[in-house]
């Protein structure tokens, strides 16, 4: 892995601040609904999926692909948050959308 690619992978990592079993949890809550409930590995938005993917990764299986899910989300999150990625309280709205592609606002980074 160049170096480029590991620096990525950290910084994915410290964006990236729910467990793949909260983000699965998560992701299987939000697309319930009283009368349905998506299988596991379909639910929520296609990238919450591919970033569940990844965390069950490790980094030598990473692919180009993955790399690029990797930028979205982390372009994704800095692009709705300050850079210091501080706990932070906002509209209930924003958070669950954060949520869905695992970053929760008001839990800390690694």
């Amino acid at each position: 892995m160049d170096p480029r690619e590991e620096e990525l992978w950290e910084e994915f990592h410290r964006v990236v601040n729910m467990t793949s079993r909260e983000l699965s949890d998560w992701l299987r809550t939000q697309s319930a609904t009283p009368e349905d409930e998506e299988y596991p590995d379909q639910a929520g938005p296609h990238l919450g999926q591919r970033v569940l993917e990844i965390l069950g990764k490790r980094k030598t299986d990473l692919g180009d692909d993955d790399f690029n899910v990797m930028r979205r989300v982390i372009d994704r999150v800095y692009g709705q948050r300050r850079e210091d990625l501080e706990p932070t309280a906002g509209d209930t709205h924003w958070r669950h959308r954060l949520m869905s592609i695992g970053h929760d606002p008001l839990k800390p980074t690694t």
